[in-house]
């Protein structure tokens, strides 16, 4: 039955292009849940600028909109730490019962593992998006020494973990998107069980995060 719903929107967004969507579809909720950016490796809040843009452009508050920067360096645990409390803070400040986490690369690692705490923690995040993410590792990472680096190794201990048992825990809404075209992360790395994974056209993993209709596909499925 879990796995039944979670296709769901996957039949949905897939089905989109055939149906035409009403104009006030396209645009925000009066109050639509924050949206926390959770960056990739060596990067920071700046780099959501695009899509940031395109949903404020769409209705989206710009108070709701969080472009969140954290040290990429230090273990994904402890961003995952980090990444709670700026939930936290999130919610405190907007009023809002629960945000959607919208994920590049390495950014899905430590929002995984924050969502693999408990159904306590699950429930203050809606949905869950990972566009690129490393979520069974890369080896790109066996070029880079620090703690975050060694965990996004294939089979590295914290991988081993994040996956045991369900990949994608609760009632959180999970979706992927992922690029036969990305040179960094290979497409079946990205992929969880139970989520909906939908593969793009020939995308960089740098144009993952900035690709127009990407977002179209991760707003629709943030806003559903």
């Amino acid at each position: 039955m879990k796995n039944l719903l979670r296709a769901l929107p996957a039949f949905v967004l897939s089905a989109a292009p055939l149906f035409p969507v009403p104009a006030s579809a396209q645009t925000a909720a009066p109050h639509p849940d924050p949206v926390v950016f959770v960056h990739g490796y060596s990067s920071d809040g700046s780099t959501w600028n695009a899509m940031a843009d395109r949903f404020r452009a769409d209705g989206w508050p710009k108070a709701r909109l969080d472009q969140w920067s954290y040290d990429t360096a230090q273990s994904n645990a402890t961003s995952a730490t980090r990444l709670a409390q700026e939930i936290d803070r999130v919610l405190k400040a907007t009023g809002a019962k629960k945000v959607d986490l919208v994920t590049h690369s390495m950014g899905a690692l430590p929002s995984r593992h924050h969502l693999k705490k408990s159904a306590g923690v699950r429930k203050k995040v809606d949905a869950f998006v990972s566009l690129a993410g490393p979520n069974h590792g890369t080896d790109m990472a066996r070029w880079c020494g620090s703690p975050s680096c060694v965990e996004m190794r294939p089979n590295s201990a914290f991988l081993t973990s994040l996956n045991a048992g369900d990949e994608t825990p609760g009632n959180v809404r999970y979706a992927t998107w992922s690029s036969h075209c990305d040179q960094i992360v290979p497409q079946a790395s990205t992929l969880l069980s139970g989520a909906v994974n939908k593969k793009t056209r020939c995308l960089s993993h740098s144009r993952l995060h900035t690709d127009a209709g990407v977002y179209r596909q991760v707003r629709a499925h943030i806003a559903s």
